[in-house]
């Protein structure tokens, strides 16, 4: 490896406030220090990175003596956040290899080689190889404005590759979320992926399901909530992770036209959200995805003689336990699907008598949404969907307006009393 020193095709003025403090304030103590990773990378690409990472030889410990504002954070690998301003600065120490004996018990991995703890410091050369694709180990210095790339990256940017740095089947053995990063970053930049980085992914597959559910969780937002969800499940489809990353129920509508149509739809609206800096909620893609499960399980539990409000009620539950298998999703965006899926038939009663407490509820507006993909995906007429728009325009001000219920909200810890009888 040839380490490639250019000037950089932008300035420091390029980037945030921030960053270039915590570096320079890095550099004044003594350390080596450069902006990393992501920001250099869509400032090549002519893009407006949204946060700043900074990377140095400092040790978390030695980082957090040079700045005030300044905490550890991690188990698996410690990083050091640094606030300056309205800024959180994510600095990180390089990396090094894993030998056995340099590594002590800073490094631990499973037997199937799942690094669980990765606290192996290095050199910048080390550092780069440890990284995960050749387009984010880019390293600039702010001071002399040198760009710094060790894996060619500019050239992958170039080119439009995603590419895994060293053996992509150790690579992913090492942490399987890799995978999904993978085709994260080529979803969202529209690259395509190196031969050996895509082929590896067939048999690594399934050491998925090794993850622990809360990590799989905040990978899925990083997957499905930031603008490009569409062409992620359509990645993610192509190389059979659906089921892997949320279960069968979502997995299994894949292969029906109609369920297959109303998740890609609520995709797609929910990526135009994000676009027109719209809100978004996980609540409301997530019981789009769930929504064939929901309605299928219904179904069969109407014909056991279940009344169809109750059915839905039953179903929600169930798959909404099935899938917290897979992903652990906040009770307060499950219960809030659960709602979603409890309005779906009584939005599609339309009762005179049931119009104000409806229009009232806080999903009501994700349910109506629902229930127009219902309608656009699998030809339902749109008589339910006209009642409720002119409904929502003659009651503008109730729309949602009911105050979230008891256990939407997150429990507060009682105090314990003072001068408590002993027994």
């Amino acid at each position: 490896m040839t380490q490639q020193t250019q000037a950089a095709p932008f300035n420091g003025s390029d980037f945030s406030h921030g960053a270039t403090k915590v570096v320079r304030g890095l550099q004044d103590a003594g350390f080596t220090a450069y902006v990393v990773g992501g920001a250099v990378r869509d400032l090549l690409l002519g893009h407006r990175p949204k946060d700043f990472d900074v990377a140095t030889n400092a040790t978390p410990e030695q980082i957090r003596q040079c700045f005030r504002n300044a905490r550890i954070i991690g188990r698996r690998f410690q990083i050091v956040h640094v606030r300056s301003g309205g800024e959180i600065i994510e600095v990180t120490t390089f990396r090094g290899n894993h030998a056995a004996a340099q590594a002590g018990q800073h490094s631990k991995a499973s037997e199937s080689g799942r690094l669980l703890r990765d606290n192996v410091y290095g050199t910048l050369e080390e550092d780069a190889l440890r990284r995960d694709l050749t387009i984010n180990a880019l390293y600039y210095d702010t001071s002399s404005n040198t760009l710094i790339d060790q894996l060619n990256g500019a050239a992958d940017i170039e080119a439009r590759m995603i590419r895994v740095i060293g053996v992509p089947e150790e690579r992913y053995r090492e942490d399987p979320v890799r995978m999904l990063r993978v085709l994260r970053f080529s979803a969202r930049l529209q690259f395509d992926l190196a031969a050996d980085t895509e082929t590896a992914i067939a048999s690594t597959r399934l050491m998925l399901g090794d993850i622990p559910s809360a990590r799989l969780f905040d990978e899925w937002l990083k997957l499905f909530m930031n603008g490009f969800s569409a062409p992620t499940f359509t990645l993610l489809k192509h190389h059979d992770l659906i089921a892997l990353l949320m279960g069968d129920n979502v997995g299994e509508a894949l292969h029906k036209e109609q369920s297959a149509s109303l998740q890609m739809r609520a995709m797609r609206n929910t990526d135009q959200r994000v676009a027109d800096r719209r809100p978004v909620t996980p609540a409301f893609l997530l019981a789009a995805l769930y929504w064939p499960a929901v309605e299928q399980l219904a179904l069969r539990l109407e014909e056991e003689g279940e009344p169809t409000t109750q059915a839905i009620h039953s179903a929600g539950q169930q798959v909404v336990h099935n899938a917290c298998q897979h992903l652990t999703i906040p009770k307060r965006f499950s219960l809030a699907m659960r709602d979603i899926w409890d309005l779906q038939p009584r939005l599609e009663r339309m009762q005179p008598k049931k119009i104000t407490d409806l229009l009232a509820r806080r999903w009501f507006r994700a349910a109506f949404d629902l229930r127009l993909l219902r309608e656009e995906a699998g030809n339902l007429g749109s008589q339910c969907s006209d009642f409720w728009t002119a409904q929502q325009k003659e009651h503008p001000d109730l729309v949602g307006s009911a105050r979230p219920r008891r256990d939407d909200q997150p429990k507060r810890r009682r105090r314990p009393r003072g001068n408590v009888r002993a027994p």
